[in-house]
């Protein structure tokens, strides 16, 4: 018998029940990483004031050619499911009706990080990259930096380069979309 006490895994599956029994409610803001649920940190001005801005110029951009998801689930494994700021999919939105993406899905996940940014860095931009996931950016509130994360390989991204403010970012899928640094940030 073990002398440490070992501890209970929830699947994604298990989470979405313990949502339906009512254990979690829908304002809980709550994500499931490696089997955890961990509560999430409260939304601030500036936060939201960069999901605003971000989802404002994707949707303007999009064309048709992805799918702006803003604070939803993205199911990265059978114990993982997070909540990122924003993230842009494979079109049609129809295929999201039935279940949540999954990293095939994704063409970028963005999270806006005011107080987060060690767990950001340490924890969900790792899960993304082991997922597969093509690319990450990571808004720096404090910084005031949007760093890039492409090359994902061996739960890290290789190639990590960051825009500040005057200079532009954009997403490797859509190298035509120029996003203003100064544009996003409060």
């Amino acid at each position: 018998m073990s002398r440490f006490p070992s501890r209970w895994r929830f699947t994604v599956d298990d989470y979405h029940r313990m949502a339906k029994a009512g254990i979690l409610q829908e304002d809980d803001r709550a994500e499931l990483i490696d089997g955890e649920v961990v509560r999430m940190a409260p939304i601030g001005n500036k936060h939201a004031f960069c999901v605003i801005a971000l989802t404002d110029d994707f949707a303007s951009r999009s064309s048709g050619r992805y799918v702006v998801s803003v604070q939803n689930a993205v199911r990265l494994s059978r114990h993982s499911e997070l909540y990122p700021d924003l993230l842009l999919l494979r079109p049609p939105r129809t295929r999201y009706a039935e279940r949540n993406p999954g990293p095939d899905d994704v063409f970028l996940v963005i999270e806006v990080s005011d107080t987060t940014i060690a767990t950001d860095r340490r924890v969900k931009l790792p899960k993304y990259a082991a997922a597969g996931i093509p690319e990450a950016w990571l808004v720096n509130i404090p910084r005031r930096t949007v760093e890039v994360h492409r090359e994902p390989r061996e739960g890290r991204y290789q190639q990590v380069t960051v825009a500040r403010k005057g200079e532009e970012v954009s997403p490797l899928a859509f190298p035509d979309i120029a996003i203003a640094v100064d544009a996003i940030l409060p």
